[in-house]
């Protein structure tokens, strides 16, 4: 083998010192570019990620306190009777997930964007096409955020909560679940109902404030109505001093008078204001009071008018028979049907 030519040599070992010597000065002219733009990214993630476990504890302490004022009312009759230790759980939860989500969103959305122009990258077309994108999210994913923002303002407005009774239009029952997409109601029939907040037109909450328990009494028309009111009055008397009705009913039992008035019945109507949600229990058991009442008392209770049943004897055209062609004996019909002449005897 030949020895290799030391001016080739000496050419390459140049051309590296020369590579060498230019990486040393690009890193020498763009470390200090370098060092600043990744302290000030590691600042800016610090700073996000600081800020952003401190707004979450204010938020949290902020739904803390908000507990403990809603747990003082319970010392209170009132609030024992309108604050549902459940329900204000959810909401207290469902309204701090939202505070913390949209913080956590603004803070780190803020920070990334910061980190995109520490790099040099123009944000002005990134903007333009997240804006582009929302649009389409929007139109795309337009019930989701219609049933987002609903459940946001039931949840805030305290529209409803868990125990409530409630008709929604689509369903009605007891509010089992209270979430920011949907709402989960059990029916009388014990079935689940998943109601889409955003679909919620309007909302009868059965269980704010009282109830009314309303009982209708259909007597004969010839009862005296003076002794049924004094029967019906003694049973709402009876009925709020009994347990457990004493402490569902928040009024008297009050007879209104007459709602209708019949050929052959009158109706009375007989009202009382109730714990919300216990109306139906309280109008069950006024019908059996006032039923055993009004029987003992000798007064009849009518369901509805009877139609009097039709007998044989009492309708004259039963004994009568329809007419019949068979009944004329010069008709073809009695010629066929009478019977052959003997034949005469010969001689």
């Amino acid at each position: 083998m030949s020895a290799s030519d030391p001016t080739d040599t000496g050419k390459k070992l140049d051309a590296a010192e020369q590579k060498a010597s230019g990486v040393a000065d690009w890193f020498g002219a763009n470390w200090e570019s370098w060092l600043n733009n990744g302290l000030k990214i590691i600042l800016i993630i610090v700073i996000a990620v600081v800020l952003r476990s401190v707004v979450r504890r204010l938020l949290t302490r902020f739904i803390q306190r908000m507990n403990r004022t809603a747990e003082a009312m319970d010392d209170t009759a009132l609030g024992g009777l309108l604050v549902n230790n459940e329900r204000r759980r959810q909401r207290t939860e469902a309204i701090g997930s939202v505070l913390r989500s949209v913080a956590t969103f603004v803070i780190m959305g803020t920070a990334a964007l910061m980190v995109l122009g520490a790099f040099g990258i123009s944000l002005a077309p990134l903007l333009a096409s997240a804006g582009v994108a929302g649009v389409a999210l929007g139109f795309g994913a337009r019930n989701l955020v219609t049933d987002f923002l609903s459940g946001v303002f039931m949840i805030l407005e305290d529209q409803y909560g868990v125990g409530d009774e409630i008709d929604a239009g689509v369903a009605t029952g007891t509010v089992v679940e209270v979430g920011l997409r949907v709402t989960k109601l059990r029916g009388p029939n014990g079935a689940i109902w998943y109601i889409r907040n955003g679909e919620v037109k309007r909302i009868g909450n059965l269980s704010q404030g009282w109830s009314t328990a309303a009982v209708s009494v259909r007597l004969g028309y010839e009862e005296d109505l003076e002794r049924a009111q004094e029967i019906i009055e003694t049973v709402g008397q009876d009925l709020a001093k009994a347990s457990p009705w004493d402490e569902q009913l928040w009024g008297p039992v009050e007879v209104l008078g007459l709602d209708e008035v019949l050929l052959d019945s009158v109706v009375v109507q007989v009202s009382a204001k109730t714990m919300p949600g216990k109306s139906l229990g309280i109008e069950r058991e006024l019908r059996w009071r006032i039923k055993k009442a009004l029987d003992a008392a000798g007064i009849r209770i009518l369901g509805g008018a009877l139609e009097p049943a039709v007998t044989d004897e009492d309708d004259p055209s039963a004994a009568i028979a329809a007419p019949s062609a068979l009944a004329n004996p010069a008709s073809p019909q009695g010629v066929a049907a009478s019977p052959l002449a003997p034949p005469a005897p010969r001689k």
